[in-house]
């Protein structure tokens, strides 16, 4: 067991509970204003940063990650704020870790609205799904010939004119004009369909773990 203080600031994108079986940790709340500064003052080795607040209230600065990076505090970042904030700092010393860090790191996505969602306040179960989400599987939907080009550029279209707390599979697929038997096809196919950020927030949460 390693006896370096680690603070990881997590929500919807995994629970708290499983995040426990993966890493031992200071589990806080997704990540908002000053959050770090605080973090600072408690000389934590590892500092991870999964979620955060886009909208509701001032979100995290990048003088504040790249404070705790000069006091000598590893911070880490994947999956939601903490992939666009790793790929907006990773030149100057933040770690980015997984699939949507990479998609920013490469500028294939640079909005926030990408990874924005909506949650509950009590238990941050995700009430919406992202558009980030949407996009990964779907291209998967493409692949097993499920759907065409044509017809996924039209379900994004549709998904990226939604504002954000209101996009969900249902919603959209309202929305699409496309043959009946290829929707009720990708409505199977997305009943199973994969939770790219809840697989880099797990990719983040290993990361520390190994290089603890």
């Amino acid at each position: 067991m390693s006896d370096k203080k680690v603070i990881v600031f997590i929500g919807p994108s995994l629970s708290v509970e499983k995040s426990r079986k993966i890493l031992d940790a200071d589990y806080r709340p997704p990540v908002k204003r000053n959050d770090i500064l605080h973090a600072i003052n408690e000389n934590p080795d590892i500092i991870g940063i999964v979620d955060g607040v886009f909208h509701q209230s001032p979100a995290v600065s990048h003088k504040e990650i790249l404070k705790a990076i000069d006091n000598n505090i590893t911070v880490v970042g994947g999956s939601s704020m903490g992939a666009l904030r790793a790929a907006e700092l990773d030149d100057l010393g933040m770690i980015g870790v997984g699939y949507i860090y990479k998609q920013y790191a490469n500028g294939n996505i640079e909005s926030d609205d990408d990874v924005s969602l909506v949650f509950t306040s009590d238990d941050y179960t995700p009430l919406s799904v992202p558009y980030i989400n949407i996009e990964y599987n779907l291209n998967q939907a493409e692949k097993e010939n499920i759907i065409n080009n044509n017809e996924k550029t039209d379900i994004l279209k549709v998904a990226k004119s939604l504002y954000y707390p209101k996009r969900n599979y249902s919603s959209i697929l309202q929305k699409v004009n496309m043959d009946l038997d290829t929707k009720n096809r990708l409505k199977n196919f997305l009943k199973s369909c994969v939770d790219i950020k809840k697989q880099d927030a797990i990719e983040v949460l290993k990361y520390i773990k190994k290089h603890l």
